[in-house]
């Protein structure tokens, strides 16, 4: 069964128009969800909304929106003033213009859905877009009104169709300055940032989402199924507490259960004196001659 879209309209770049349809690329609806139940009688319960102040319930005719201000005051908008602050949709993705890939910056990037021809149409004038961005090594910035709200949109070739990717705005992305702001500025040692990247080349892979596993997820699929049966539950496993530890020891043990440790040259061991050598005396050993010390640059 073919996926509903979510959203038909048509991608315009000028004069050049293509019908174009957008599909969920991203779902949690395979998640577990729970109902919130009386436990006495195990029915579902239903929220409600109540006046903070008197407990009186708040029937949906009566009930409005606030802003509050920054000196205490509150602002109130009726639904209808509400509605109609929401921007009026064309059902067209205007493309505004073109960057590089490698200038996209991804802490901007939000959900992402798929794109596809709307109709068969559609897809020479579809195609002909994919294949221009992706030899080009560019994607396409957008804007249209989505789910009731005005948007900026990354369109970027994937496969035999295109990524739609909402975008967040300049100022919900907050700076970095202000969390990074007390990571020291210490510079690493030689043979720590040679133990690291060994680490790092001896667990080298490839991306495979499938790989990954909710944890939490099949935990609550374990719980869930052992309820049912009626079987006892497993007592949770305590996280092994954290220890300090050195650095430097760390990395090397990683190291070496990541498969060997760096080469290193082994000390060379020193000769056995011989019996006669241990008898005799020492002569004094010279001193050696001055050598001129180098400048650390």
């Amino acid at each position: 069964m073919a996926p509903r879209a979510q959203w038909k309209g048509v991608l315009r770049i000028g004069a050049f128009t293509c019908p174009v349809a957008l599909f969920t690329a991203v779902s949690t609806s395979e998640r577990i969800a729970f109902h919130t139940l009386n436990r006495a009688t195990g029915h579902r319960v239903k929220r409600e909304f109540v006046d903070s102040v008197t407990g009186k319930p708040v029937p949906a005719e009566d009930q409005v929106k606030g802003y509050e201000t920054a000196d205490g005051r509150t602002v109130t908008l009726e639904p209808e003033e509400v509605a109609a602050a929401v921007p009026e949709s064309d059902k067209t993705l205007d493309v505004t213009g073109f960057l590089p890939c490698d200038q996209i910056d991804e802490i901007y990037l939000d959900r992402s859905y798929y794109l596809a021809p709307a109709d068969a149409g559609a897809e020479t004038a579809f195609v002909a877009l994919r294949e221009g961005l992706r030899k080009a090594k560019a994607a396409a910035l957008a804007h249209a009104v989505l789910f009731r709200r005005f948007r900026v949109i990354l369109v970027r070739p994937q496969d035999e169709g295109l990524v739609a990717t909402l975008l967040n705005f300049d100022y919900e992305v907050r700076s970095a300055r202000a969390a990074f702001a007390d990571v020291p500025q210490v510079k690493t040692k030689g043979e720590m940032l040679d133990l690291a990247r060994h680490i790092i080349d001896t667990k080298r892979g490839t991306f495979d989402p499938a790989g990954f596993e909710d944890r939490y997820e099949a935990a609550l699929a374990e719980l869930v199924k052992a309820k049912q049966a009626g079987k006892p539950l497993k007592p949770a496993r305590k996280a092994a507490g954290g220890k300090v530890i050195d650095l430097m020891d760390a990395l090397r043990r990683s190291a070496g259960t990541a498969g060997g440790t760096p080469s290193a040259k082994a000390p060379k061991k020193a000769p056995a004196r011989s019996a006669k050598a241990k008898g005799a005396k020492e002569a004094p050993a010279k001193a050696p001659a001055a050598k001129s010390r180098r400048k650390a640059g």
